[in-house]
């Protein structure tokens, strides 16, 4: 059975990709207004759910995935944080989500990452579920 609320999630994150940078940054803060912090087991969830609504959302597809995560979340009334950065040796650019600081779902690797923007939700971790 395929999650409808997935299936929206992907689709508005195709949408939301073909933004600039900054602008992404943007709508992804927008998102956020009003929401409860993401706990680690939702955002799990909601990328596990996305990577098997959409081939695009898998493998390679962190950009996809880490916006479609964050709509998903949100509408549970839940953000993640969103976060890209990059690795130097050798160069890669990557996207992904976190809860307290811990990527979800990501390799041991992600620490050797430079995070270039993040767009954090702060609330007091009593509020998180």
């Amino acid at each position: 059975m395929i999650d409808t609320r997935a299936r929206l999630a992907v689709g508005v994150a195709r949408l939301l990709i073909a933004l600039s940078p900054q602008r992404l940054a943007r709508a992804v803060a927008f998102l956020h207004r009003g929401a409860r912090p993401a706990s680690a087991e939702l955002a799990q969830r909601a990328r596990n759910t996305v990577c098997a609504t959409s081939a695009r959302c898998t493998g390679q597809g962190c950009l996809p995935r880490s916006v479609a995560v964050v709509v998903y979340c949100r509408l549970h009334g839940r953000a993640p944080d969103w976060c890209t950065g990059f690795a130097l040796d050798p160069f890669t650019a990557h996207a992904w989500v976190e809860v307290d600081g811990t990527p979800v779902g990501e390799p041991p690797k992600i620490s050797e990452y430079v995070v270039s923007q993040a767009v954090r939700l702060r609330a007091p971790a009593a509020a998180r579920g």
